[in-house]
């Protein structure tokens, strides 16, 4: 079955549109032409979107053995409303997300079924019961004899969630599950490349950074599971330049690194699109004083697209590792109860945080045995980490001290 299916194989910021600006710091921009992150005929490794075969036999042990956090969290897993063994998806032909008050069709829908999908994958892969298994395909089937395309003007971002959460579903089914038939897989590969990949594959430069970060992420997960060599070498560009310019460091100079893609490079233009922010510290973020809710799902994204890039041979996490560390402390420092000093967002900051920091401790922390202190008190307080109902789920399962 393998060598078949492989064969077969928010607020809106507008920006002035302009030429890129230097990076700096941790993390470099890509700054036009650049080698390739890794050869074009070098086959990816599967699965390998977020969570590699080996970590998910690790976390399956765990599980086995009845041992914590991993008990707990697939036991909140199981419980949970996308595990249930009725559920039944309920696709749009057209899912309409305005960024407004305006009633949407099909967005809470898509991101719920999405993510049931992962939920059914990743309890076939824990508990090897293939009822799981037929419900994620079916839930996956479902939407790819549907929909046609994303309309208003959160389509982006709605597309970027849902996506990511796709492609981590269908990777952990089809290398693992022979009831995929051929002919459904080739459909639901079509939907990814037709309806999912056109709206996230060029990134948005002109919105608030996170909207980027999520569009890589979704793009690096699709690429790996379409085997798109050129759309992974496309998210790596995406995060190369947008990472160094969503968190500060003190190497960027006085002020932050300017998005690529836009002219927003002075003082002025700048201290607006970091919500009115005039005092810059190592790991402070693009949407920090707009609240750490949007600060988290980047450090999340940031994270999967260099986990899925790890199981893939690119070390991206190499390439920023002390901007994400900073990050990461930095917003667990006050997401803690911290008092925000006068400097930082007028002393006031909204503590929203959200489950989004096991692959990033995971990684800087197991692998590279470096200190998170604050980092390591909020993960261990919030675990287990579940779902925030859009595109993280289930990540103290996956990724706790996995490495």
């Amino acid at each position: 079955m393998g060598s078949v299916r492989r064969a077969l194989a928010m607020v809106l910021v507008p920006l002035l549109v302009g030429v890129a600006a230097a990076c700096g710091g941790s993390g470099g921009g890509s700054g036009g032409a650049a080698e390739r992150a890794r050869p074009a005929d070098l086959a990816f490794e599967h699965p390998g979107v977020l969570v590699s075969k080996a970590q998910l036999a690790r976390a399956r042990a765990h599980v086995a053995a009845r041992e914590q956090p991993w008990l707990r969290a697939f036991e909140q897993m199981r419980a949970s409303k996308y595990a249930a063994d009725d559920y039944r998806a309920k696709p749009y032909a057209v899912v309409e997300c305005p960024p407004d008050t305006r009633p949407g069709r099909g967005c809470v829908e898509e991101r719920e079924d999405a993510i049931a999908a992962y939920t059914h994958a990743l309890l076939w892969n824990m508990t090897g019961e293939k009822a799981h298994a037929a419900k994620a395909v079916q839930i996956m089937d479902a939407w790819s004899q549907v929909i046609t395309r994303h309309t208003e003007a959160n389509a982006g971002l709605q597309t970027a969630w849902a996506a990511s959460s796709w492609a981590r579903a269908a990777e952990a089914v089809r290398y693992s599950y022979d009831g995929w038939s051929d002919g459904r897989l080739l459909r639901f590969e079509r939907m990814l490349r037709n309806v999912y990949l056109p709206q996230v594959r060029e990134g948005a430069a002109h919105f608030n950074g996170n909207w980027d970060l999520l569009m890589a992420d979704a793009t690096i997960s699709m690429a790996v599971f379409l085997d798109d060599h050129d759309s992974f070498e496309k998210a790596v560009t995406h995060f190369r330049d947008r990472v160094p310019a969503y968190f500060y460091m003190k190497s960027d100079g006085p002020l932050p690194v300017s998005p690529a893609g836009s002219d927003i490079n002075t003082p002025k233009q700048l201290q607006k699109y970091w919500f009115g922010e005039k005092t810059f510290a190592d790991g402070l973020s693009q949407e920090t004083c707009r609240n750490f809710k949007h600060a988290s799902y980047s450090l999340a994204a940031t994270a999967h697209i260099a986990e899925t890039a790890w199981h893939q041979g690119v070390d991206l996490y190499g390439e920023v590792v002390d901007r994400l560390r900073a990050a990461l402390e930095f917003h667990s420092k006050y997401q803690l109860g911290a008092k925000a000093p006068k400097w930082l967002c007028g002393g006031k900051v909204r503590r929203d945080m959200g489950p989004d920091t096991e692959v990033g401790l995971n990684h800087l922390g197991q692998r590279l045995k470096l200190d998170l202190p604050n980092t390591e008190k909020y993960t261990q307080q919030r675990r287990p980490e579940g779902t925030d109902d859009l595109f993280v789920a289930w990540e103290t399962l996956t990724h706790a001290e996995n490495a």
